[in-house]
């Protein structure tokens, strides 16, 4: 019988350590459960990450495969291998921007590292984004904005000491189970409390002690009338204010009165002032991609972060605490030169383009100038300046908003997909290139509180199916030869990437392999072999008569406040579109579904109410009630759940299912480049009139 090998988990962005038993015979695990001696989360493990590690849904990719006479047929690798390079270098001949590549937060950091050095050092392009973009980088642009660095300052050791646990605009019981039952068994001691601030009543939101429903799109609002209340109250923590921050008085210049925020916002002041007495405690504020995913979500990131700064909660126990989606997003931010520089380099410091570029052994005219538009941009960008787009681990085709229109731009490149299940991107690629996953990889992952872990193989995989890593360097070797070593192996790689962050902010020098076997998890930053990660940009008194230091890195070295005081929804209702789309994450389906995959129409969630007063349009079926969603874009038939959960007015559909962002809006935050999943104008139609009428709409 095979040994158990210690693992991480790579279904969420927790980092539960697993251990995990390959099969007999052939290839795949047999057996995965929760570590015991990982100390994140010290043998808890969640159902679904066991589940999707040990036996996921989806169709596995076992042959290379290359588009002949229309039709995608096996090949071997060296064949499949050969004509992506041939592909991508023919592209690269007329301009280095002529190719795009996306990568992931699924990828290990040693796949992201060798990736982002392919597509900035190798092909030179300024067109490489990952599908973290798509999740995190509000969260990331704010955090820049107020301490000048990115990353959550809080750590899970300071769950326990909030008195107050305010998730905002997310829902951890589904999305972070572990993380979530340390957040409630923390909130359930006396003198503390748990609020959550969602338009819709979640499993989150279900055993909460106060749920407050502001309406879609009216988050950041409803943070200034919090902030507004507090200024009203006297509740302002000033001392810390003026020692530490900067910007605070012409941010209260700017904000209206409470009541008539609030107002805008659809919440009573009852709600309001129970918010901003929840301040006064030792506060966490939690929040997603409820936030994040918004033509807002950079300015709503950031009023929670003011609403921190205001009261004085920064330090261990309080805090402003980002809930990261993808499993190895915080790596990819890190790693993978998609937003800065390895470390967190500024992307446009010369000093540190020079110092990457010596070290990848290019020219610094070789790096782009600037990280590029986000992924919605990239593939809008096929129109004219990109020839070929190289993808890996991900599913830019369901992934992205209005994604109908994404995939016709995919489908008139030369597509190079790399992945270990059959996707909606792999029926439009034309070289098909079969990636090992969970189980079958070795490298290193970082999860949300910045702890680097080790994932570890337990199982061979077929002949013709090689890692991310693997993959990534047969590619630069062919179209850019000698920036990899002949076949980068993943220790190699994460020695040149940690050395690469030396004296940065995200500082991962003093981790290595070895000590990852010894610790098992290590946070950073850490600059040495003993130097661990703790709560960020605070240093404790180190006797009775010394003060408590703070050391932002922003010029000032003070933190920043942000500045917007109220946003607008990009596509609000209206008389042909009078419902609000929202999506949202199931507990038991995975990102766009590949691990998780169905054939039935997803589920369209309504209040009584409005399944009432759109009685013609519904459906009554044997198997169910149907009705088909129709926006501006795309139209998806649905099977219709009453659920006095969902407010009045609104659809909620989940965001896995690969039909969703074919309605959702490609508007994206001005500042990051994330789109605004969350909200866009609807209308539930009878699915009889599919037949009979076009429904989908174009686009104003």
């Amino acid at each position: 019988m095979s040994e158990f090998v210690p693992t991480t988990c790579v279904r969420c962005a927790v980092g539960c350590g697993h251990v995990q038993r390959a099969v007999d015979s052939g290839y795949g695990l047999d057996v995965v459960r929760g570590n015991p001696e990982h100390p994140v989360n010290q043998g808890l493990a969640c159902q679904r990450g066991v589940r999707e590690t040990a036996d996921p849904d989806g169709e596995w990719l076992t042959r290379p495969l290359v588009r002949r006479d229309g039709e995608l047929v096996p090949t071997t690798l060296e064949n499949a291998l050969d004509a992506a390079a041939n592909g991508l270098s023919t592209a690269l001949e007329s301009s280095s921007d002529s190719v795009a590549v996306l990568g992931s937060g699924q990828q290990t950091n040693e796949a992201a590292y060798a990736l982002g050095k392919l597509a900035r050092g190798g092909f030179g392009t300024r067109y490489y984004d990952a599908n973290t973009t798509l999740c995190m980088a509000s969260a990331v642009t704010a955090y820049y904005d107020a301490f000048g660095s990115d990353a959550p300052p809080p750590t899970y050791d300071d769950i326990p000491d909030a008195r107050t646990h305010l998730v905002w605009g997310a829902n951890p019981a589904a999305a972070h189970p572990v993380m979530f039952r340390w957040i409630r068994q923390s909130a359930a001691e006396d003198g503390s409390e748990m609020i959550v601030v969602d338009p819709v009543r979640s499993e989150t939101a279900e055993v909460a002690d106060h749920h407050v429903a502001p309406d879609p799109g009216t988050d950041l609002t409803l943070a200034r009338a919090v902030l507004a209340r507090l200024l009203e109250t006297d509740s302002i923590d000033e001392e810390f204010v003026d020692a530490e921050t900067e910007g605070f008085d012409d941010l209260r210049e700017s904000l209206s009165d409470a009541a008539t925020a609030a107002a805008t916002a659809g919440v009573s002041m009852d709600d309001v002032d129970r918010l901003a007495d929840a301040f006064g405690l030792p506060t966490l504020v939690y929040w997603g991609m409820g936030v994040n995913q918004s033509a807002n979500g950079t300015d709503t990131a950031g009023a929670l972060i003011d609403l921190c700064l205001a009261t004085g909660n920064l330090g261990p126990g309080t805090g402003p605490f980002s809930l990261t989606g993808q499993a190895n997003s915080m790596g990819t931010r890190v790693c993978s030169s998609k937003g800065s520089w390895p470390g967190h380099r500024p992307f446009d410091d010369p000093l540190h383009r020079d110092a990457v570029a010596e070290a990848w052994g290019v020219s610094p005219s070789r790096l782009p100038d600037d990280p590029g538009p986000g992924p919605v941009g990239i593939v809008e960008a096929t129109d004219d300046e990109i020839d070929a787009v190289y993808a890996v681990a991900t599913n830019p085709a369901v992934g992205l908003p209005d994604a109908s229109a994404a995939r016709k731009r995919l489908e008139d490149t030369f597509l190079v997909v790399q992945d270990a299940f059959r996707s909606e991107t792999v029926e439009l690629a034309d070289v098909v290139l079969p990636a090992a996953t969970w189980g079958e990889s070795e490298g290193t992952v970082m999860n949300m509180e910045r702890t680097v872990s080790r994932v570890r193989a337990a199982t061979e995989t077929p002949s013709g199916i090689e890692t991310d890593l693997s993959l990534i360097g047969e590619i630069g070797n062919r179209v850019v030869p000698g920036l990899f070593e002949e076949r980068p192996e993943p220790k190699p790689v994460f020695e040149e990437f940690v050395e690469l962050t030396a004296g940065t902010p995200a500082d991962c020098s003093g981790i290595g392999y070895e000590r990852l076997e010894a610790e098992v998890a290590v946070r950073w930053p850490a600059p040495s072999p003993t130097d661990e990660g703790g709560y960020r940009y605070y240093v404790a008194a180190d006797s009775e008569v010394d003060d408590d230091r703070w050391q932002f890195p922003t010029p000032s070295g003070r933190a920043r406040f942000s500045e917007s005081v109220a946003g607008t929804v990009p596509e609000p209702p209206s008389e042909s579109y009078p419902l609000t789309l929202t999506t949202a994450r199931r507990s038991d389906a995975y990102n766009t579904g590949v691990r998780t995959r169905d054939d039935e129409p997803p589920i369209a969630r309504v209040s009584s109410a409005t399944a009432a007063s759109l009685a013609p349009e519904i459906d009554d079926r044997e198997d169910g009630t149907y009705a088909t969603v129709a926006s501006r874009r795309a139209s998806v038939l649905a099977r219709i759940e009453v659920d006095e959960a969902i407010p009045d007015g609104v659809v909620w559909l989940p965001i896995h299912h690969p039909a969703v962002n074919d309605l959702t809006l490609p508007e994206v935050d001005p500042r990051s480049n994330e789109p605004n999943f969350k909200q866009c104008a609807v209308r539930l139609e009878s699915p009889r009139e599919r037949d009979v009428k076009p429904i989908a709409e174009a686009s104003a």
